[in-house]
């Protein structure tokens, strides 16, 4: 009998992490949910009948006990992240783009540094990184965030090259505009209706589910195939600074 197959997804509390640990439980898979919300990923973790971890990934003491008590993984989904603020280059916080730069790259740095131990021992792992399309290409207003995104993308290129050879994929998801769950109101720091003027117009931005899907689809792919970079966006978005809207 073929040992159940584990994945990992970071950030599952809520939007495209939640909306990932649904579908990969749906695909067959062991999900083992962590994030910082504890009841909302022990709840999911109940429906899908996965196992939840509290964790933070900027905490590398945290992640290597999460690394010593997970066993098996095949899948390491690195969705944790997000934006802080929308300042100029010359208004911006330090400390908000130094709060993006440790979750959205440290977090994936720390999170895979110490999975690839098992990642490797499965003789087939898989590690994928939810990056954006902030990190292709820059916008106003993003400049914290465009320099974390941009960094997620190097990460992966660079850990593709170093592990070729090895039977590890290195996959990266780059989303364009997501209508998810808390990531336009964190960004704006709470502010409901600036959030809102994000998707203003626009009839059908992508989903969680969208972007589980998208995720789903490259993790399944015969071990031979690997999706090295994906951009998925609306039919309204042409590009960062190009949407559609119908006001």
């Amino acid at each position: 009998m073929t040992e159940q197959k584990v994945a990992v997804v970071t950030g599952a509390s809520s939007g495209i992490g939640a909306a990932t640990a649904r579908r990969l439980a749906a695909d067959g898979f062991e999900v083992v949910l962590t994030a910082r919300r504890t009841e909302r990923i022990e709840a999911l973790a109940k429906e899908i009948g996965g196992r939840a971890y509290t964790l933070d990934v900027t905490d590398r003491a945290a992640v290597n006990d999460f690394a010593t008590e997970v066993g098996r993984v095949d899948v390491l989904v690195n969705n944790a992240g997000g934006a802080i603020g929308a300042e100029s280059v010359e208004t911006g916080d330090p400390d908000d783009w130094r709060a993006m730069y440790e979750v959205n790259v440290i977090g994936v740095l720390h999170m895979t540094q110490a999975l690839l131990p098992a990642l490797r021992a499965t003789g087939d792992g898989t590690v994928l990184v939810l990056s954006s399309t902030a990190a292709l290409a820059a916008y106003e207003g993003g400049g914290g965030y465009v320099a974390a995104k941009h960094a997620a993308h190097t990460i992966a290129a660079t850990l593709r090259l170093e592990l070729c050879g090895e039977p590890i994929r290195v996959i990266e998801i780059a989303p364009g505009m997501v209508r998810s769950e808390g990531f336009a109101v964190t960004r704006f720091r709470g502010d409901e209706e600036k959030a809102a003027a994000v998707y203003a117009g626009v009839a059908e931005p992508l989903t969680s589910e969208d972007i589980a899907d998208t995720v789903s689809w490259a993790v399944t792919r015969p071990s031979h195939v690997n999706i090295d970079l994906l951009v998925v966006r609306p039919r309204a978005q042409a590009a960062n600074h190009k949407v559609h809207r119908v006001l």
